[in-house]
């Protein structure tokens, strides 16, 4: 199945993971990259790869980025593997992938995430499965907070293997994609109807419970505590995200108080 599949990979500055992502890649015939305009060496590493196929595209949202990478670049292969510059497909899951039965009625698979810091594997995290490998004609993405969903047309189904999740870049460029990201999701949570958010978007538009049950459950229940250094970084780092989502969120409940009809009547 394999020579039916296109990995597909969307980049901004990332060099420190495209050259491990595309080297289980090596598989492809055909790999298409859409750089966001990175102003590190991304493009130039991703270009020495001769399979791969390198697009330039404004950035306007995940979910635009996605859907002009799977359908205005030129792909013909019936499957298309979406992945992130941090994601690596282990020999696991590309030996899983290449043994599936293509003709089955199956239009997408999702797949689970070992999360490492610096390379070291954690024993659990908060990161969900994603659909990472479907039809292309199957599939659409929509903007959903400050990432992109997938709506596939038809059944799916899960990976047995576990992809990694592995992100090499500065502690520095987290921080500020963090700040990107949370002014998104708190737009998104404070105008969303109560009833259409989910139970944790629900704890987290109260502002305050969030960061505290984040760093509990990373470091105690999915046993951050046992991993080390590593553990404990990553714990401290979905607090510190959920911290900044929840000032994001009172800063807009604030502004709206300050726009609000007592303030313009004076």
């Amino acid at each position: 199945m394999l020579d039916q599949i296109t990995p597909v990979l969307l980049t901004f500055n990332e060099e420190a993971n495209i050259g491990r992502s595309l080297e289980h890649l090596r598989w492809a015939r055909d790999i298409v990259i859409v750089d966001s305009g990175s102003v590190d060496r991304t493009v130039d590493i991703a270009r020495s790869v001769p399979q791969v196929r390198v697009f330039v595209r404004t950035f306007d949202s995940h979910s635009n980025q996605w859907n002009f990478a799977t359908r205005e670049t030129g792909i013909t292969s019936e499957w298309i593997l979406a992945l992130d510059a941090d994601y690596m497909a282990s020999d696991a899951v590309i030996e899983e992938i290449s043994n599936l039965d293509s003709a089955a009625s199956i239009n997408g698979y999702s797949a689970a995430f070992t999360y490492c810091v610096s390379g070291v594997p954690l024993r659990g995290s908060l990161y969900p499965p994603v659909t990472v490998l479907f039809r292309r004609t199957k599939g659409m993405f929509y903007q959903d907070g400050h990432t992109q969903r997938l709506t596939l047309d038809g059944t799916s189904a899960m990976l047995r293997n576990k992809l990694l999740h592995d992100d090499r870049k500065s502690l520095s460029h987290w921080l500020a994609a963090q700040d990107r990201y949370m002014r998104l999701e708190a737009a998104n949570i404070v105008t969303r109807a109560w009833s259409e958010l989910s139970a944790a978007d629900r704890i987290r538009r109260l502002a305050l419970l969030a960061p505290f049950a984040v760093f509990a459950n990373c470091y105690f229940l999915k046993r951050g505590c046992l991993d080390g250094s590593a553990g404990l970084y990553y714990a401290l780092q979905r607090t510190l995200s959920e911290a900044l989502l929840a000032l994001r969120i009172l800063e807009l409940r604030v502004n709206a108080l300050n726009c609000g009809p007592s303030n313009n009547a004076s």
